[in-house]
């Protein structure tokens, strides 16, 4: 082994290396496998009543949890893609939600100040 000094965004840490000649590194020990406990998998709670969108509509879906800054659409609005429905705020930033499609909005199920996690239905277009 062999010890190095290695210095990281300004902080020193010393590491030890092992040095591996030309002949083959040593095989570590093998340790006695124990079967991997069981994890059950938690359910997810199910959503809150939201309209999702039916064939010939679009979802609109939240990319990542945030909360809901402003929401510049109501239902009836027609929008062009690239029209920005809602501003979500995350990991404090402020992130513009577009439409992908031109449509109508059939439905807003947010409002301004409300939390969301990522996957929620923000509003469909018809």
């Amino acid at each position: 082994m062999r010890k190095f000094i290695v210095n990281v965004n300004g902080a020193s840490y010393e590491v030890e290396v092992e040095e591996i000649t030309g002949a083959a590194p040593s095989a570590p020990k093998a340790q006695p496998q124990q079967p991997a406990p069981a994890v059950a998998t938690p359910t997810p709670p199910a959503p809150p009543a939201q309209q999702s969108a039916s064939q010939g509509q679009t979802s609109i879906n939240a990319p990542m949890p945030g909360n809901i800054l402003d929401v510049r659409v109501k239902v009836g609005d027609t929008v062009k893609a690239g029209d920005v429905l809602l501003i979500l705020e995350a990991m404090k930033m402020e992130n513009e939600i577009m439409a992908p499609v031109a449509g109508t909005v059939s439905a807003v199920n947010v409002v301004k100040g409300a939390s969301v996690n990522s996957g929620d239905v923000l509003c469909i277009l018809g």
